[in-house]
């Protein structure tokens, strides 16, 4: 086994005779305060298999118990129905098509070894953002019944020469397909070749070897970009299992391995969105308020600072700009976010939604008991610098494209 953290994988797709389009759905955290969405999907899916059958929209944590027994038991029923089957041993080279573009990644298995969430801890692969252990619990009980797994984890590797997915797509026309199709709901379009050969396969680890070199010491090879927390959930379940297995069985246990894909963040087609936020149950000019108060207390003036440092706050009737130049050099999302978090801690009438889109957050923020905060977009440019400088960024600093552009789960494997 390699050491760079990602490695070929044993690939579960649908058989041929299922619909592609009606089998891929979008990651199951999007669209949280619309679940019109999801009931439309649910209407377009119908009775055929489907990855909206393998997973719980985050619109329905609160249904958990009633349904992640019907999801575990959907997942064995397609593995032994042959709905899924194993297509081959290696990599995906994947073209997402969206309106941003075509950005391409490698769906592979990370290695959970080689993966921490630990506060201060500097493995190869990292999270982006805090991890709330709060949230895990739930995820958690999804993943221990589970069968199999589908991944919206994206994985993002540094990689200004383009050395180690770029090659693979310049010689796609020599790879054997596995699926061309439209995604629903504007979803775009999405190819997949397999990658099977030991000769690219190596050429993988050598590429992946001279940028971990290059770091030198504690070096940072892949960040974390979307599905922060359902790796740190896969994580702690391989934790949980690992005592129970033999050395030996350590070594190869599918559990060990999250399925996941990686995209060089220098894709011109790869978009970094900011995640705006919502707060309902509240009374917007009171909330504005305390807010001012809070940030006087602290030495800030919301009348003050540079354009990447401006955030928008909207209510019902009201809409201004306010300027966050913290004295103490953090950025703007992560003073909003500390805010946020103690007026919740003041006002637990209140709630917090994390929303994609612009116009989105403008229409629920008009609704009455409604405030919503526009935030900044982040630099990519100096994203994996910002990583190793902060350790993590706030919990949904940025998103990686608007959530139509998020990863569709397509891919399975096993986890038992």
């Amino acid at each position: 086994m390699n050491n760079n953290g990602i490695c070929p994988a044993k690939i579960l797709l649908p058989r041929q005779d299922v619909n592609p389009t009606t089998w891929a759905c979008v990651a199951c955290d999007q669209y949280t305060s619309q679940p019109d969405y999801w009931q439309d999907v649910a209407l377009q899916v119908g009775g055929a298999p489907s990855t909206l059958k393998l997973m719980l929209p985050e619109c329905y944590l609160s249904e958990t118990e009633q349904r992640v027994p019907v999801i575990n038991q959907t997942m064995r029923d397609y593995l032994q129905s042959g709905v899924l089957e194993e297509a081959l041993y290696g990599y995906v080279l994947v073209e997402r098509s969206t309106q941003s573009g075509q950005r391409i990644g490698l769906v592979c298995a990370v290695d959970l070894e080689q993966y921490d969430y630990t506060p201060g801890a500097k493995p190869l692969v990292r999270p982006t953002e805090e991890t709330i252990a709060a949230r895990l619990p739930a995820r958690l009980k999804i993943r221990q019944g589970a069968a199999i797994e589908m991944s919206h984890i994206m994985m993002l590797v540094d990689d200004p020469m383009q050395t180690v997915i770029e090659p693979l797509y310049a010689k796609r026309g020599d790879l054997t397909p596995l699926y061309d199709f439209p995604l629903m709901k504007e979803g775009g379009h999405l190819r997949g070749w397999a990658v099977e050969d030991e000769n690219d396969i190596a050429a993988i680890d050598e590429a992946l070897e001279v940028l971990k070199l290059r770091q030198g010491a504690d070096p940072l090879l892949f960040a974390v970009g979307d599905g922060n927390h359902s790796l740190a959930t896969a994580k702690a379940a391989w934790a949980a299992l690992k005592p129970t297995l033999t050395p030996d069985r350590q070594q190869s246990h599918p559990a060990r391995f999250a399925l996941c894909e990686v995209e060089n963040i220098h894709d011109d087609a790869l978009t970094f969105e900011p995640i705006h936020r919502i707060i309902t149950g509240v009374d917007g000019a009171e909330l504005m308020r305390d807010w001012t108060l809070y940030c006087h207390e602290r030495g800030m003036d919301l009348s003050e600072g540079t354009a990447q440092q401006q955030v928008q706050v909207i209510y019902p009737g009201f809409e201004c700009t306010a300027a966050i130049a913290n004295p103490d050099g953090a950025i703007p999302v992560d003073t909003l976010q500390r805010y946020l978090d103690d007026y919740l801690r003041r006002h637990p009438e209140a709630e917090i939604d994390y929303i994609h889109g612009d116009d989105v957050l403008r229409n629920l923020a008009r609704k009455e008991g409604s405030i919503g905060f526009l935030v900044p977009p982040i630099d990519k440019s100096t994203f994996f610098e910002a990583i190793k400088q902060l350790g993590t960024l706030p919990r949904k600093t940025f998103s990686m494209g608007h959530a139509h552009e998020k990863r569709f789960y397509m891919e399975c494997k096993m986890i038992v």
